[in-house]
């Protein structure tokens, strides 16, 4: 019972730091996402479905399938865009998933998560999507404490509250709780949770691991969790490996053997939020200083992984506050928070730090895919485009701009 309810308590947290508070320009009013608890039974007769396109609030993960453009609306659903033009991307519909956080998608097969369940949808038409597959209680660290044998999430409600009440639970616009309450794959960014590879879906929550088996799309399978301890933010794959980003290093597992990853090693470093993405024999890590993340530095570190039982860091360079980042060619792309983003020139691992090429300061980013046609950068004024294929002259292309008024 006891390590039940720590559990519980932790899970809470865990969801909790994702519910930002948004102020309303116009007046002292904040929008803030307060919780509530709900039975597991409650959850699942919520609507989940395609509803009529809507703006974007908040974006939260971004992802790349084919001439589409998905944007997450954390705990909410998906935003889904015909991204063909990038000068002009156009809003088509709403995919409504109470409890969203992350997707990721295989031969038109959409896989999201709804709070403790996995969601499958067919996609192959947009217009008409489907759900077609739903695994009950496989993310089981996200349950909220329980009464008897009862089991319950934690939901939001969207509430306007004056700023001077608002400050309780809240800290920097970061919500805390503590009370009980491949060619047919698309692509995500370096913040990404889910992430597909060898026909098996990887996802990591906060301690886990999980495996699913998608050799046949549309019947999902869950196959099993692997614990990984406290801390775990983001998974990036490559070259039969898989790079899982956490609070105090980067966890190297070999998934040559899709359904059985073996861990190879971990690389340390002081405790700091840690997206990571991988080219060739080196591995790409940031460390921020922020609330969830505790003290710590703002750098870009390279990491040697020639041998992944061995990962070495060969170089570090000071950074504003980095966040996402994607590398594409000989160039890499740096999300730098409220401080813009960045390029720079790869090609001398030494030097990456001394080769900027640009510094695009007027935007604020917090992930960033290097995308066939397009650089999609988001942060907290929506979702940026730029022609990034001359990396020292990128230039924007479009904005899907956040709808920053007060009612949702």
């Amino acid at each position: 019972m006891k390590n039940y309810l720590l559990n519980g308590l932790m899970a809470i947290f865990a969801i909790a730091i994702f519910s930002q508070c948004k102020k309303n320009e116009d007046n002292d009013l904040k929008l803030i996402q307060i919780s509530k608890l709900i039975t597991v039974e409650a959850m699942r007769t919520l609507p989940v479905g395609l509803t009529k396109a809507i703006a974007v609030k908040k974006p939260g993960k971004i992802y790349i399938y084919n001439d589409y453009l998905f944007i997450n609306e954390p705990n909410k659903g998906i935003h889904i865009y015909n991204n063909a033009n990038p000068n002009a991307p156009v809003n088509l519909a709403f995919l409504q998933i109470p409890g969203n956080v992350d997707l990721a998608i295989s031969n038109n097969v959409l896989y999201a998560d709804s709070y403790v369940d996995l969601l499958a949808f067919d996609i192959t038409s947009v217009a008409n999507i489907k759900q077609i597959k739903r695994l009950p209680d496989v993310f089981k660290q996200f349950y909220a404490l329980g009464y008897s044998n009862q089991k319950y999430v934690v939901t939001y409600k969207d509430t306007l509250v004056r700023e001077n009440n608002a400050s309780s639970g809240f800290k920097n616009d970061i919500a805390f709780y503590s009370s009980a309450s491949s060619s047919s794959s698309g692509q995500g960014g370096s913040m990404a949770r889910f992430t597909l590879l060898n026909d098996h879906l990887y996802t990591v929550g906060t301690m886990d691991l999980s495996l699913f088996d998608v050799k046949a799309p549309a019947n999902p399978t869950f196959v099993k969790s692997i614990n990984l301890g406290w801390g775990v933010e983001t998974i990036f794959p490559y070259d039969n490996k898989l790079f899982i980003g956490t609070n105090t290093g980067m966890h190297i597992f070999n998934a040559a053997d899709a359904a059985n990853p073996v861990k190879l090693s971990t690389y340390s470093h002081i405790f700091a939020c840690d997206p990571v993405v991988v080219q060739g024999k080196y591995a790409y890590v940031t460390l921020r200083m922020g609330t969830s993340c505790r003290q710590a530095v703002n750098q870009l570190e390279v990491v040697d992984i020639e041998d992944p039982t061995k990962p070495k860091q060969v170089a570090v360079f000071p950074m504003l506050n980095p966040h996402g980042l994607s590398v594409s060619g000989n160039n890499l792309f740096l999300c730098e928070g409220d401080y813009g983003i960045k390029s720079f020139n790869i090609t001398n691992k030494m030097e990456v730090g001394k080769n900027m090429l640009q510094h695009i300061n007027n935007i604020k980013s917090y992930d960033v895919i290097a995308g066939p046609k397009s650089l999609i950068v988001t942060g907290a004024d929506g979702v940026y485009q730029f022609a990034y294929f001359n990396p020292v002259n990128m230039k924007q292309l479009s904005l899907i701009r956040v709808d920053k008024s007060a009612s949702l």
